[in-house]
């Protein structure tokens, strides 16, 4: 039997597809139990359970996101991304936010028919519904749960306006409904980009595509008349910052007109996770790289204020912003006022004839 060192070191051994070394407590409970009892070897297989949703729409009320209303079709992600900001939300799951995140998730299989519900109110008003707000609506298990989809159709039928965050080139299978969309200024798509070294996507993302297939999804969602942003996101500090300019000038030429970038964050159990990833991956290097994530930070891991977390203050943010402008400037993005979500076409479902015994909710609800 392993003594208590190689069991915590076995605990901290990378997994191929894993982005989390371990499955570290989460701040509710004092002790939590590993998904393989703490054995290195294989990756956790992902399972992917069902949940029935209650409330599909979150209400936003942070001043510095823009958007009020989001949907989370997945709790916990595969993508394994070891700088999740989602990552802490696990706890509420009574798991942990390292491996059971990536491979412990969940599906809202009721999400359509309860976005139609919320539709039909008398008094629901009509705002952009955001899809990605927490994790990935096109992380890999969407290819064969498909709830993004089905909430899209609802959305569609419904002419409701929707913005999507993603990763995913997976979205372009849905181009079909997004190019329709897109036709009356219903539906924007910033696709996140955090580098183009492969191995360190590999290391930071490792489920998640590459950057040539983020870049040709841009590309085609563009070619197809849906307006396309690039979220440099998240810049981490000596590890992917050098590489704005040319994330910048090679989204532009897949046909993004927008930009934006967003400062590594480090809330609650991400510090702890991400610090442990570093100091494996990165061990030279480590030290720099926390150094300036603090000079951002007030000289703290974090700093949560509204209007400075996505942005940090410092010489180093201070300095990021001056390229992201200059650069921006350059290339043109951002040149013309972001066009708002178009809420006059909205059309609510009609409510089922007949609740008890409806066939086709589809036909039921919808001209």
């Amino acid at each position: 039997m392993a003594n208590e060192p190689d069991l915590i070191l076995a605990q901290r051994t990378p997994r191929k597809g894993r982005g989390a070394l371990s499955n570290r407590d989460c701040r509710y409970r004092p002790r939590h139990s590993e998904w393989d009892d703490g054995i290195a070897g294989p990756s956790p297989v992902t399972e992917c359970r069902p949940v029935r949703a209650g409330n599909i729409i979150a209400r936003n009320r942070s001043p510095d996101i823009p958007f009020e209303q989001s949907i989370n079709p997945y709790q916990g992600c595969e993508h394994g991304c070891i700088y999740c900001y989602a990552r802490p939300t696990h706890a509420y799951l009574d798991l942990s936010p390292g491996l059971d995140f990536e491979t412990r998730l969940t599906y809202k299989a009721n999400a359509a028919e309860r976005l139609r519900e919320t539709l039909a109110r008398p008094g629901y008003h009509c705002r952009s519904i955001t899809l990605g707000a927490n994790t990935d609506p096109y992380q890999p298990v969407e290819r064969r749960y498909r709830v993004t989809r089905q909430v899209l159709e609802v959305l569609r039928a419904c002419r409701h306006p929707v913005s999507i965050i993603t990763k995913g080139a997976l979205i372009t299978r849905d181009i079909d409904l997004l190019a329709d969309m897109a036709a009356d200024g219903l539906v924007s798509v910033a696709i996140s980009l955090t580098t183009l070294d492969a191995d360190l996507k590999r290391g930071l993302e490792p489920r998640a595509p590459s950057a040539r297939a983020r870049l040709a999804a841009m590309a085609e969602l563009s070619a197809a008349g849906v307006p396309v942003s690039v979220l440099f996101a998240p810049v981490i500090p000596a590890l992917n910052d050098s590489e704005m300019e040319r994330i910048l000038a090679q989204a532009r030429e897949a046909g993004a007109s927008r930009a934006a970038y967003i400062l590594l964050r480090l809330p609650l159990e991400i510090r702890e996770l991400f610090e442990e990833w570093l100091r494996e991956h990165y061990p030279l290097r480590a030290d720099h790289v926390l150094s300036l994530i603090r000079q951002s930070r007030g000289g703290r891991d974090y700093d949560s204020r509204f209007g400075l977390r996505m942005r940090g203050t410092g010489p180093f943010a201070e300095l990021l912003g001056q390229r992201f402008r200059l650069s921006c400037k350059k290339l043109g993005f951002n040149m013309a006022r972001e066009i708002e979500a178009r809420c006059d076409l909205f059309t609510p479902p009609r409510p089922a004839r007949n609740p008890r015994h409806n066939v086709s909710a589809q036909a039921d609800l919808f001209d």
